[in-house]
């Protein structure tokens, strides 16, 4: 299959084949047409080039992107205390802003201070552990 740069040079050949000249109102009209058809292939091959260096671009991003998501977003899957301050057994809570709907998850520590503010939407988030009996202990911490 031919490429549009080689179509329109292969339409160039045919009208110089014809002899078509710039002398009639026809052959000025068709010569005319066969230039705007070489600067479009032209234009068009070029943009061709451009596409495939950007998705080559996007390729290498993707990867990078895919690279860094292991690393950071995957820490579930890793056995290794991230962070390096030996919390890799503490228990975390998990705590749905009202306001929001974002999933926090905080610590003994955090739950103890009584309040925080919601990191997405900044509304103040209080805690009251009295009502708290130790079954319902048992089910609201998640390991990490």
């Amino acid at each position: 299959m031919m490429s549009v740069t080689e179509r329109a040079a292969y339409l160039k050949g045919l009208a110089e084949g014809l002899e078509i000249t710039p002398d009639t109102k026809e052959g000025k009209l068709l010569l005319a047409i066969l230039d705007l058809l070489d600067e479009l292939a032209l234009s068009v091959a070029d943009l061709e080039d451009e596409t495939v260096q950007l998705c080559e671009q996007v390729d290498m991003i993707d990867e990078d992107l895919s690279d860094l998501e292991d690393d950071y977003y995957d820490l579930e899957e890793d056995d290794e205390d991230v962070c390096g301050c030996g919390c890799e057994d503490e228990l975390l809570y998990e705590i749905i802003c009202p306001k929001c709907g974002d999933s926090i998850r905080v610590d003994e520590g955090t739950l103890d201070m009584g309040s925080m503010n919601c990191p997405n939407c900044d509304e103040l988030l209080e805690f009251d552990l009295e009502g708290m009996d130790e079954e319902d202990e048992e089910e609201e911490p998640t390991e990490e």
